[in-house]
């Protein structure tokens, strides 16, 4: 059995399956629903999904699309995007989803963290940091879709959300995001030593060997698009694919 959970994100806009490249050009593929059907034919520990489309200023996330999607799949899935309240929380977890993700919420109301951790236990909170560099080259954490400068310290504030609940953080480096270029490994390195939870890498996977270098630099679990749900880095087919167990256990066994 794989030590390392290899997740793949599926991003929504509008109802619809899309994938992004640095948070922005949101490339159409097509219906979520078939993409979880045949992502149910894979030995996957979990699927992330994450809608994009839903900003901070919308009043909730689409429960009808959730529940769709919960009764469909067949593995453990996460959901993030729109969340504001608790009682959102509430319905998305009566709709079958096993974990929610928060991010422009957790910076907008860190309250929120420590109420959903009491109500549904850390393990079912993921905190989620996307992070550019500014100017001077310092890791900054982004919100609302990477488009608001929070100016926090993405190591201090992990630190933060760890205290107020969470169960473990999903950390994309925005630059890498969408192409093929690696996992940030310093920004791994340098949030996962400060924590005591599991980190996710996201953003920028290429191939196998960027799993085995994330778990190297701190990753508890690894998560990946493009990889998933393209036939080459051209972006010139959608092919939905994961690798076997015996692939994997080449890279992180």
């Amino acid at each position: 059995m794989l030590k390392t959970r290899v997740i793949p994100i599926l991003l929504l806009d509008q109802n619809y399956l899309v994938k992004t490249t640095q948070f922005k050009n949101a490339y159409y593929l097509g219906d979520p629903i078939n993409a979880v059907r045949i992502f149910n034919e894979f030995e996957i520990p979990e699927i992330i999904v994450l809608d994009i489309s839903q900003n901070w200023e919308l009043k909730q996330p689409n429960f009808g699309l959730i529940e769709l999607i919960a009764i469909e799949c067949n593995m453990p899935l996460t959901y993030g995007g729109g969340i504001k309240n608790i009682e959102q929380v509430r319905q998305i977890i009566s709709l079958g989803v096993e974990k929610i993700v928060i991010n422009t919420a957790a910076f907008m109301n860190p309250e929120l963290i420590k109420n959903l951790s009491n109500e549904f236990g850390s393990q079912s909170i993921v905190g989620s940091i996307d992070v550019k560099k500014d100017f001077w080259g310092r890791y900054k954490v982004y919100v609302k879709n990477g488009k608001l400068n929070t100016g926090k310290n993405p190591f201090e504030y992990a630190k933060i959300l760890e205290n107020l609940g969470i169960g473990e953080l999903l950390i994309t480096f925005i630059p890498h995001e969408g192409t093929y270029k690696g996992y940030e490994q310093q920004l791994i390195y340098d949030i996962s030593r400060h924590l005591s939870i599991p980190v996710i890498a996201n953003g920028g996977a290429g191939n196998y060997n960027d799993f085995k270098l994330a778990v190297v630099s701190g990753a508890s679990a690894v998560a990946a698009s493009n990889l998933f749900l393209f036939h080459n880095k051209q972006k010139t087919g959608f092919l939905i694919n994961y690798p076997s167990k015996e692939v994997l256990s080449q890279y992180l066994n």
